[in-house]
């Protein structure tokens, strides 16, 4: 059963497009996270796995945040000293990852890990959310995308006929 999209989705998902971020993308980011672990992973599952996560409330207002700091840090909108640091996306600033974690932490320990690893290698869109070109700012786009990547692998890890409850010796 696949739940209506609300406006708040949808409008979570229409951000993402206007930054530059494209479903796909993010599903081609938990294909590579789970391609060694779940045999057959299909581009189609894991953007539906990408679905899923997007429809919750608290991944939706995290994504709203994050974005409208960014599109804030870009119009020069913020109060000093914290304009500097989220454009130069300081490396002590934890507030953007801290965020991220909330939406990991809806799928547990393998969303946090699956989170860390991605976060750390950047590929595919990760790597053009963290280029730090003049103008645009994605301090905290590139780690909500990873995090939306990293809950969905998790969630997919998680209902892997593969991992379910086998006998014991």
């Amino acid at each position: 059963m696949t739940k209506p999209t609300t406006a708040l989705k949808q409008r979570t998902i229409d951000l993402l497009n206007e930054r530059g971020v494209q479903l796909d993308d993010i599903a081609s980011l938990v294909i590579f996270l789970q391609k060694d672990y779940i045999a057959g992973l299909t581009s189609a599952e894991a953007l539906s796995s990408v679905q899923t996560v997007l429809s919750k409330r608290e991944v939706q207002n995290a994504i709203l945040t994050g974005i409208q700091l960014d599109i804030a840090a870009e119009h020069h909108a913020l109060l000093e000293p914290l304009q500097t640091i989220v454009e130069r996306d300081e490396g002590l600033y934890g507030v953007d990852e801290t965020m991220a974690l909330s939406i990991v932490d809806i799928y547990g320990s393998i969303g946090f890990t699956n989170y860390g690893y991605i976060d750390r290698v950047k590929p595919g869109i990760l790597a053009k959310l963290n280029a730090h070109e003049p103008g645009i700012i994605h301090t905290f786009l590139d780690d909500l995308v990873g995090a939306i990547a990293a809950a969905a692998a998790a969630r997919l890890a998680h209902d892997d006929a593969g991992e379910q409850d086998t006998p014991f010796k």
